[in-house]
């Protein structure tokens, strides 16, 4: 198959990626559609939580998979370099 029955809903043993957005921001205020309001209302920084395949990859805004302040001092030292040229 295509691998499709591995997917579809929230089971035990299928693979999803869920995120939660907090909702209680006023920029998404009033709550009337929520669809609309993730379309053209919602902002990166509202997800909250994100899961891929059962892994937590940031929890409470904090990412877990990464080192986080490894990754900003090499973006750091990589843009100084760049304007370094």
């Amino acid at each position: 198959g295509l691998g499709l029955e591995e997917v579809g809903s929230l089971e035990v043993g299928k693979k999803a990626d869920i995120i939660l957005i907090n909702l209680s921001k006023p920029h998404l205020k009033p709550l009337h559609n929520i669809y609309a309001s993730m379309v053209y209302s919602a902002r990166a920084s509202d997800v909250e939580t994100v899961i891929v395949n059962g892994k937590i990859l940031m929890e409470n805004r904090k990412v877990k998979s990464l080192d986080e302040s490894f990754v900003m001092e090499k973006a750091e030292k990589a843009a100084f370099n760049l304007l370094s040229r």
